[in-house]
């Protein structure tokens, strides 16, 4: 019988392609990582500063054309 490490081992995981999208334009324009979720509804973008946050709000158009994604972006401060 297999371990759970060597049948996961083998498996490929794929990201959304919006996943990386959003985090090449984010560090392409503002030379800051991100993290992203896409989730059924929505897209969560955790960032490290209100600053950054606000400043992707403003273009949440232009990042969901991007993305090439209708989802609501939400921002999520972490420290």
């Amino acid at each position: 019988m297999d371990s759970i490490f060597k049948i996961l081992e083998n498996k490929h995981y794929d990201e959304p392609p919006e996943i990386e999208l959003i985090k090449q334009f984010v560090l392409k324009e503002y030379g800051q990582t991100v993290g992203v979720l896409v989730r059924e509804k929505d897209i969560l973008i955790q960032v490290s500063s209100a600053a950054l946050a606000n400043t992707l709000r403003l273009r949440q158009i232009e990042i969901k054309r991007q993305a090439g994604t209708e989802k609501r972006l939400n921002f999520r401060i972490v420290a």
